[in-house]
């Protein structure tokens, strides 16, 4: 059987992402109240999109902050304009 070789990945970005140097409880909260310093650094990122590239939350089963949003088990988490989990009428 012949495998691919791996090929070494650039995170060289990661020292230009706004998260950089947050504790790893607000990086990879699961809840919004703990979420709330990463999805602000977030909101100023300059390389958001390549980490959601990079990340690929939604086809990892990725929990934590990505791209601006709190996920969970890959979904994201529906938050409200306060930052506060959207729950639904029952």
């Amino acid at each position: 059987m012949d495998l691919a070789p791996l090929t070494a990945v650039d995170h060289s970005w990661t020292a230009s992402a706004a998260c950089t140097g947050l504790p790893p409880e607000a990086v990879f909260a699961g809840r919004p109240a703990q979420a709330a310093p990463a999805l602000a650094a977030c909101a100023r990122c300059p390389v958001v999109r390549l980490c959601e590239a990079t990340v690929a939350p939604a086809d990892s089963w990725f929990d934590g902050v990505c791209a601006g949003r709190l996920w969970h088990n890959g979904r994201p988490v529906p938050l409200d304009r306060g930052g506060r989990r959207r729950t639904t009428a029952a």
